[in-house]
């Protein structure tokens, strides 16, 4: 099989939790799997994991809030892949929470940066490859918006979501498909910032979660 003629799944924020997950689930299910996330070394836990499991992979240590990163990312899928089937975008960038009035101006910055504005960028850049397969990208909800000191990562996930969300009524009828799925409460880094004592022992594995939407979706 060629890299033109294999599937091939891209990952966003593919290092742990959810993304890690799913790039193992879409592996086992026959799909090269293109991860890109920050940390390199989580990155290689995961390579091994799919390699192990008779699976394969790509690993990009990349930042999405990286424009001319992601430029490079979508022009190598062009030219080495010709086309996308799935793109699951797990990055996000979870601020401190805050009181509106004391949301650092950074923390503001970056969450706009990496929630919003790189999810649009990648949208226009990933929506040729997408179309060319007939492909899936899928984006996931996790709806803080109004809630208490949630003011940063609420507002911009929410963002992300009605982005999503015009994408996918813009698309109904073409392709791509635009998938929002609704995860369950997971024990991931970003949950065990927002709740530090919270007990994690009745929440949803993340391979169990991956497995569902997967299931679902292809």
């Amino acid at each position: 099989m060629s890299d033109k003629t294999e599937k091939l799944a891209l990952v966003t924020g593919a290092s742990r939790g959810l993304g890690a997950a799913l790039a193992e689930g879409l592996a086992a299910r026959g799909y090269h799997v293109l991860a890109v996330a920050r940390t390199v070394g989580a990155l290689e836990e995961l390579d091994d994991r799919i390699r192990v499991a008779g699976g394969s992979a790509t690993l990009a240590p990349m930042d999405v809030g990286e424009a001319p990163a992601m430029q490079q990312l979508a022009q190598a899928v062009q030219d080495r892949w010709g086309g996308l089937d799935f793109w699951a975008h797990c990055a996000v960038h979870a601020a401190p929470l805050s009181p509106v009035p004391h949301i650092d101006g950074k923390d503001w910055s970056k969450s706009m940066l990496i929630n919003v504005e790189a999810v649009r960028g990648m949208i226009a850049l990933l929506e040729p490859s997408l179309r060319a397969r007939s492909g899936t990208a899928m984006f996931f909800d996790d709806n803080r918006a109004g809630q208490k000191f949630f003011g940063a990562y609420g507002a911009t996930k929410a963002a992300q979501i009605a982005l999503a969300r015009s994408w996918q009524a813009e698309t109904r009828t073409i392709a791509p498909r635009v998938v929002i799925a609704e995860p369950a409460p997971m024990p991931t880094a970003v949950r065990a910032r927002f709740f530090p004592g919270e007990d994690r022992a009745g929440l949803a594995n993340c391979r169990d979660e991956a497995e569902r939407i997967l299931a679902a979706t292809l």
